[in-house]
């Protein structure tokens, strides 16, 4: 066994302006700050093996920021390995775009048509694209070059921190359980599915995938049993409050205030999301309408009823209780449980790429989706926008499929594997349905398996084979990279990356 050394760092990043905000299909402008968005990372190191997670408050880390960081990172003096970096989102959409959004490994460097330009070719003569404010030379917003540059610094300097600040340590793990998570796609009686869809209906039948209210923890604790930080893993993403106009963490953010109330200010907490890209906070069952409009056709009720259930969590009120639920439960572990803190451990970090088969389009989903686009733009009144773009990006993503398909037949999904004593990690780059990660826990040979998605690069969901049947988004081709045979071969592939470890 060797002794572990541990560091931490938090850096929290700063938009001089009002921010394009990333993750709907409407254009939104940051007005507020709710609370501020931050990069926290920890660092490990045994013998000379490393790891540094890093957990940062975006959408994504697609390839273009990840290689930036990596970059900053190489000429190091300070003998860190900028290839046992990882770096995951947390998946809020209240939080900024950058550029490089919509680049990953798969289409980095190939001359793939970008929506926009795919849509003006449909246009009329007559019809005008008008540029949206947020792309245009706007100076009272902040340039999505700008927001690379910053967190492109932030996330190298927080790493490089926590790098340099390790020191002798030690680790508990446990485990929680807190209600956040539940399945957002709804099944129809004639195997359709919809994601956010209504259930009350006679058609309806059953919400499509289960739910896993469990929490993977690590208490932190320095030298001296002083608990240092907090790392937690939970399957839902930080999409509580993903209409709204404002910079915010979302419910991370508002567990982090609780905790640092309860241990102190000088507490770090690590978020890492697992596998939950059919996940939300919502209740679809129970559903609870949003007290203020979130301007999304996806979730508009008819005359819905009054439920007696958990505030809507569209709004604040109910990101602010399911952020004191986690709290809560890690407080509250924390204090029942009885904690053995763990200052040796067999420590192995392994880079992998996972070579999976790009999920193709067909010759009538193309036609499908042409159709699609020119009826759209058949019924628009006035001049094409921003917003057109969006509303037919799926349909988009089916035309640019078809052209990077005729270049690529695999995908390489960068994975990390770890094993800290009987723990594992296992990252991977999609926002992975749940019931994927539910098959890499339950045939893991670790003791605890903190799974981390949305890691350094961002290859869109990938659905089951249910999902892909029932259609809609989220499951559309157009919604990722890799479909149900690519990611039963990645359960396949990170099982064996983690059970050789065992």
């Amino acid at each position: 066994m060797n002794k572990l050394k541990i560091g931490w760092a938090e850096e929290k990043f700063e938009f001089t302006k009002p921010v394009s905000l990333d993750g709907q299909f409407a254009e939104r402008i940051s007005e507020y700050t709710e609370k501020p968005l931050c990069v926290t990372a920890m660092a490990v190191e045994s013998k000379g093996e490393q790891m540094v997670l890093c957990s940062v408050d975006i959408i994504t880390v697609t390839c273009v920021l990840n290689d930036a960081v990596r970059d900053l990172l190489k000429d190091n003096k300070l003998g860190l390995d900028p290839m046992k970096v990882v770096i995951s989102a947390i998946h809020t959409h209240t939080g900024p775009g950058y550029t490089g959004r919509g680049i990953n490994a798969a289409t980095r460097g190939r001359k793939i048509s970008t929506p926009k330009a795919m849509f003006l070719d449909f246009l009329p003569p007559d019809m005008k694209y008008v540029e949206s404010i947020n792309i245009s030379d706007n100076n009272d917003i902040m340039s999505r070059d700008d927001v690379l540059k910053e967190l492109t610094e932030k996330i190298a300097k927080a790493v490089l921190t926590a790098w340099e600040n390790r020191k002798e340590g030690g680790y508990a793990n446990a485990f929680g359980r807190a209600p956040v998570g539940m399945c957002r796609r709804a099944k129809y009686t004639d195997g359709s599915a919809k994601m956010w869809g209504d259930t009350n209906t006679a058609v309806f039948d059953s919400i499509e995938g289960g739910s896993d209210n469990g929490i993977e923890l690590l208490y932190i604790f320095d030298a001296n049993n002083k608990l240092t930080g907090i790392v937690a893993n939970l399957a839902c993403p930080a999409q509580c409050i993903q209409h709204r106009k404002v910079i915010s963490p979302d419910f991370w953010g508002e567990a982090k205030m609780l905790l640092r109330k309860e241990f102190g200010e000088d507490l770090y907490f690590l978020t890492l999301c697992s596998a939950a890209g059919d996940q939300c906070p919502v209740d679809l069952v129970r559903w609870v309408e949003p007290e203020s409009d979130v301007n999304d056709p996806n979730i508009t009720r008819n005359n819905p009823l009054y439920r007696k259930a958990d505030p809507s969590m569209f709004d604040l009120k109910g990101m602010k209780k399911v952020g004191r639920r986690v709290a809560n439960e890690i407080i509250d572990v924390y204090n029942e449980e009885n904690l053995e803190i763990k200052k040796e451990a067999e420590f192995v970090h392994t880079v992998e790429s996972a070579h999976l088969p790009l999920r193709r389009a067909t010759l009538q989903d193309e036609a499908n989706a042409k159709k699609a686009i020119n009826d759209y733009i058949r019924n628009k009144s006035g001049d094409a926008d921003y917003n057109d773009v969006a509303n037919q990006l799926v349909n988009l993503g089916i035309l640019r499929r078809m052209e990077l398909q005729e270049e690529v037949e695999t995908i390489d999904a960068e994975l990390h594997i770890i094993r800290l004593g009987n723990i594992a990690f296992a990252s991977n780059p999609f926002e992975l349905f749940l019931d994927y990660g539910n098959q890499i826990r339950a045939r893991s040979k670790a003791e605890q398996t903190f799974l981390i998605q949305l890691a350094c690069d961002s290859m869109g969901y990938l659905p089951t084979k249910k999902a892909e049947e029932g259609g809609h988004y989220s499951a559309f081709i157009s919604s990722g990279y890799v479909g149900h045979t690519g990611g039963e071969q990645l359960v396949r592939e990170t099982l064996k990356g983690i059970n050789k470890l065992f």
